[in-house]
């Protein structure tokens, strides 16, 4: 689902092309990235509080299954979000979400539980500001695009270096640009929901798939702006 393709349709709203209002439409897809951030939150302190997560990543290359899982998920649905039912682009969503508990459940290991509570209040606070910039803001962000791309593939270049050498001396470079990055997509893809209503304003059931994906881009906008804060913010044990 492509912002440029959906682009050419933004511009002035017609209220009689519309089968829910924009702001209800809006409200619907955070509340699915609230509800995906939440799953997440209660599967990674079930394992932590449990124990379960010493178990999880005792086994061999758990992580790597783990990575190759999420991202399985998200090409599937990226691929498929215009062919699959509404029901199971749902439940792809909170199946990533899982999934990403499992995984997160291994930074209460590393990090002061304090220290975790603070970023997160943190995270929600400059998440909120960027999501109200991009929503009334009246420039269209979707120029950004090739400049947010580039920069994501800097930080994964960047992070698979640091696996084979040592560049500890610029993670925090990487971590500050990172925080960056995703604060100008979380206004960048509030903004999507807009065209996304716009564009599916006739196709019901289109129009909730594309909220859901949307939900999907803006739980990941928040997962990936709460690591980068917490690696330059948290407190290891």
């Amino acid at each position: 689902m492509d912002y440029q393709n959906v682009n050419q349709y933004y511009g002035a709203y017609d209220a009689s092309r519309e089968y829910e209002p924009l702001g209800k439409y809006t409200a619907k897809t955070f509340g699915w990235m609230f509800v995906g951030l939440l799953a997440t939150f209660l599967i990674a302190m079930a394992g932590y509080v449990t124990g379960l997560v010493v178990y999880v990543f005792a086994i061999p290359y758990a992580v790597l299954v783990l990575g190759i899982a999420e991202l399985a998920v998200v090409i599937y649905m990226s691929a498929r979000i215009n062919k699959v039912s509404v029901g199971t682009a749902r439940a792809l969503f909170i199946t990533y979400a899982v999934l990403n508990g499992v995984v997160f459940s291994a930074y209460f290991l590393l990090y002061d539980l304090m220290s975790m509570v603070f970023v997160f209040g943190a995270t929600s606070l400059f998440f909120g500001i960027m999501a109200l910039i991009g929503y009334f803001t009246q420039a269209d962000l979707s120029n950004l695009r090739n400049f947010l791309v580039g920069a994501l593939v800097f930080l994964a270049l960047f992070w698979v270096a640091a696996m084979f050498f040592n560049l500890e001396r610029f993670e925090m470079i990487a971590c500050t640009i990172g925080i960056f990055i995703f604060l100008v997509f979380t206004a960048y893809d509030t903004q999507k929901i807009k065209a996304y209503h716009q564009v599916y304003s006739q196709n019901p059931q289109m129009a909730k798939k594309a909220s859901i994906f949307a939900a999907l881009q803006l739980y990941l906008d928040f997962i990936n702006l709460f690591i980068y804060l917490l690696r330059v913010l948290g407190k290891r044990k």
